[in-house]
């Protein structure tokens, strides 16, 4: 299995669908936001570069719910049992790291109940208190997942879980996959910068706003869109009038780059916890990239 990893804005769905062209592959996604029906402009779905070529894992759930990584890990091995049944290759494109490493790891997680009475404790709490109580129960790469408090409650909610049902920890410790590739779109900071910025205006001059307004015109509840971070927070509160336009593009400019560093921090600590990364450079031409591809492909078949 090939695996395609990057930041934001560095060109990894197009290579990903010149891989699986190549290949007869499908993909899927590993983006904890393209899941949602709706959002497209915000989580930059672009799903007119896919052409021909099957994904799975993209618009699953409508907008306001609150997906999460036991249900992408059951809805991803779902997925690849369809891909392996029908005899064909499947490539993993996406910047969740988590929902990556979880994949690589091969980690399997049980479900965990809503706890009303904890939820009751925590409320009101800020995001700084939530996230040091989160650290009394585990380590914290980065908070690229707990970076509002709802996030984090339920970050709290499974921590608190799996600590008081020992016995889970079985099931959730790794069984990493032996055979994936994995190849991360690597692009310098100032060019990542500049595309951040440039996309984020295209896609507001393409209606990114009236998209917030129409999810929020359906009866979901503003505090539901800003749940999702970045371009759903910071527009949604456009929209409020608790931000100008100006006000708005500046924080959500900022806030995108923060988070393209966040993700960059979780692919080198994925190194670090042994995960090697063939790191290609994002503006490689779409057949150099799969001949480079394929030619790992041939040395780890040796």
């Amino acid at each position: 299995m090939f695996v395609i990893i990057g930041p934001t804005a560095s060109g990894k769905t197009a290579k990903a669908v010149a891989l699986a062209r190549a290949t007869s592959a499908e993909i899927i996604s590993a983006d904890s936001r393209q899941i949602y029906r709706g959002m497209d402009l915000g989580t930059g779905k672009d799903l007119e570069e896919y052409g021909e070529v099957p994904y799975h894992l993209i618009d699953i759930c409508p907008a306001g719910y609150k997906y999460n990584l036991h249900e992408y890990l059951r809805d991803y091995r779902e997925a690849r049992a369809l891909i392996d049944s029908r005899g064909h290759e499947t490539v993993l494109c996406g910047g969740t790291g988590l929902y990556v490493e979880s994949v690589l790891n091969g980690v399997q997680l049980p479900p965990v109940p809503r706890d009303e009475a904890l939820r009751e404790r925590l409320a009101g709490k800020s995001l700084d208190e939530l996230t040091t109580l989160l650290k009394q129960y585990k380590t914290l790469r980065n908070n690229s997942d707990i970076d509002t408090p709802a996030r984090a409650t339920r970050a709290l909610e499974i921590a608190v879980y799996y600590h008081e049902h020992p016995h889970l920890a079985s099931l959730t410790r790794p069984h990493p996959i032996a055979d994936a590739i994995v190849i991360g779109t690597a692009i310098d900071r100032d060019t990542r910068r500049r595309r951040i910025s440039d996309r984020l205006r295209s896609r507001l001059a393409a209606g990114m706003v009236d998209e917030v307004r129409a999810l929020l015109a359906t009866g979901i509840s503003p505090d539901d869109l800003i749940y999702y971070g970045l371009e759903y927070k910071y527009l949604t509160l456009h929209v409020l009038g608790k931000l100008s336009y100006d006000e708005m593009f500046t924080r959500l400019e900022t806030a995108i780059h923060q988070f393209a560093k966040r993700q960059m921090t979780w692919f080198r600590g994925m190194e670090r916890r042994g995960h090697h990364i063939h790191w290609f450079p994002f503006d490689m031409s779409d057949d150099d990239f799969v001949a480079a591809a394929l030619a790992l492909r041939e040395t780890q078949d040796r």
